[in-house]
């Protein structure tokens, strides 16, 4: 099959011996490039949407007493921002590397379900619009706006809430289906159409990262989507599941979410924790230290992220016991991510490094999400964490632990295999500034909100007292130096796709692995025949 790669754009056969030009072909490809690129693009069209929704929330926290909006409003860009950021952005940028990079480091000729794959992304943007609308029908007085619970979305407050939680609930449905679909193909693709001579333990830590996310995806989402329905039911069909007066339980409600809840942290963490390695590879020039230890790591995060939700509702009035177990088991799940510190601290250890910018978002990760990890065991102690639960210590943990794996971690992985995509070497220059505005950024965004955390400051309020404005102020400031950020990655991606030092098949020189082993660009179709795994 002969294919013009020019600019990357392939002419050729598709699946079915041809496809049509323009949006025509976007619309009804079924290859794995192809889609990976849609997802990726669409994560970061809702990263921006998301990300201007909370710069608009920082401008109003600049100063105490109510400045630019409502808080009816400011509940809305609160909610809106959270649900974006996740189900908009983390998981469909996962999603696209999967998809793009899974068949080339397993040595597979496309995703197994091709169909399913390309219906997987095309129910994305209706659900965006879905989750959206009611916000910007909202502004020009049309409805009562958007979703304005708070991500969690708690009873009774969202049984109360206005159409958007209608909206929401089945933008969800629809964002969940998607999430099952991909997860269904990733698993299928990686039994079935490894390379010969490629048994499982032999696969690239990447695919492994997928293989988990993949299980834990279909574990969780359907009770979610049941929890939705339930809350859907109490809406408007006069059932009690979480109604109190009614005899229901509004506590039940947070156990259902919470099961999902805190899975979907390692949803966005295993994707980016099993492409680090490869990262530290290439840049260190020696091999990953503790593979099988990391793989059991990965196996032993799905494992207890499934039992471990509760640790969130520690002052809902569990049980002693109750309470007793889910600090344990939340403590536990420490050790398989110690363990995988460990092995990433040692493949850098004593490597020979160089600092491009991969590299630098690796390591940057690694701090960052170090940093998450240690505070978040202060939050698993049961008998301290009322002192920081829903008070802003516990927003900038989760930012800790969130931004660093699905913002840098994910960084790293696309800054690592672009020129594998696009053909070209990277602007480096721009690639540093990047990571050191982002870094300076995101720690001036968070660090104060630990501060004013411990001092007693709840989240989800748009008032504060004046004792709490400096840290705001700084905090407000760092957001937009972070938001800034990212604009330099989106003109660095355009520049690099554009043109620029063209790319060997092998584009960084330590890098290991089978998507090293074919041309850059990618031809459209990878592995025309399996390769052989000595």
């Amino acid at each position: 099959m002969a294919h013009d790669m020019s600019h990357g754009i392939p002419h050729g056969d598709s699946h079915g011996g041809h496809y049509s030009g323009g949006f025509v072909r976007w619309l009804e490809t079924t290859n794995h490039k192809d889609i990976g690129i849609m997802y990726l693009i669409f994560g970061f069209v809702m990263l921006f949407v998301g990300g201007a929704m909370i710069l608009a929330v920082r401008a109003e926290l600049f100063q105490p007493g109510l400045q630019l909006m409502q808080p009816e409003f400011f509940n809305q860009l609160i909610t809106l921002h959270g649900l974006i950021m996740v189900f908009g952005f983390a998981m469909p940028v996962a999603t696209g590397l999967a998809n793009y990079m899974l068949p080339m480091v397993i040595g597979a000729p496309d995703m197994a379900l091709p169909r399913l794959n390309n219906w997987g992304f095309w129910i994305l943007p209706p659900a965006a619009v879905m989750l959206t609308l009611p916000f910007f029908l909202g502004i020009f007085g049309i409805g009562s706006g958007a979703v304005d619970t708070g991500w969690t979305m708690y009873a009774p407050l969202s049984i109360q809430s206005g159409w958007g939680m209608d909206f929401a609930i089945f933008a969800i449905h629809m964002l969940g289906v998607s999430s099952i679909l991909g997860s269904i193909n990733v698993i299928v693709t990686i039994v079935n159409m490894r390379a010969p001579g490629m048994t499982l333990m032999k696969m690239p830590l990447f695919a492994h990262g997928f293989l988990m996310t993949a299980v834990l995806l279909i574990t969780i989402m359907p009770v979610f989507a049941g929890g939705v329905t339930m809350v859907l039911m109490d809406r408007h069909f006069d059932t009690h599941f979480f109604n109190a007066a009614g005899g229901g339980d509004p506590v039940l409600w947070q156990h259902i979410f919470w099961f999902m809840g805190h899975p979907e942290v390692y949803v966005l963490l295993l994707p980016i924790a099993g492409a680090i390695p490869h990262v530290l590879e290439a840049f260190t020039r020696k091999p990953t230290y503790g593979y099988k230890a990391q793989v059991y790591s990965f196996w032993a995060i799905a494992g207890l992220g499934v039992i471990v939700w509760a640790h969130h509702m520690f002052t809902s009035g569990m049980s002693i016991g109750s309470q007793i177990y889910f600090m344990y088991i939340t403590m536990a799940i420490s050790f398989p991510l110690a363990v995988l510190f460990f092995c990433w601290i040692a493949s850098v250890w004593k490597g020979s490094m160089t600092f491009e910018t991969p590299m630098l978002f690796a390591l940057g990760f690694l701090v960052l999400f170090g940093w998450g990890g240690l505070t978040g065991l202060a939050l698993s102690d049961a008998a301290a964490d009322p002192q920081y639960h829903n008070a802003y210590f516990l927003v900038a943990h989760f930012h800790y632990a969130f931004y660093p794996s699905a913002v840098m971690g994910a960084m790293a992985a696309i800054y690592y295999w672009l020129p594998k995509w696009t053909g070209h070497m990277l602007n480096e220059t721009l690639g540093k500034w990047h990571f050191w505005v982002a870094v300076v950024g995101f720690n001036i965004t968070f660090i104060p909100q630990f501060f004013v955390g411990l001092a007693g400051m709840p989240r989800r309020i748009p008032d504060y007292p004046l004792m709490f404005t400096e840290w705001n102020m700084i905090s407000s400031v760092g957001a937009f130096i972070l938001g800034a950020s990212h604009l330099i990655f989106v003109y660095n991606v355009i520049q690099n796709i554009r043109g620029g030092q063209k790319a060997e098949a092998r584009a960084w020189e330590g890098a290991q692995g089978l998507e090293w082993t074919v041309p850059s660009p990618a031809p459209y179709h990878t592995f025309e025949t399996p390769p052989e795994i000595k």
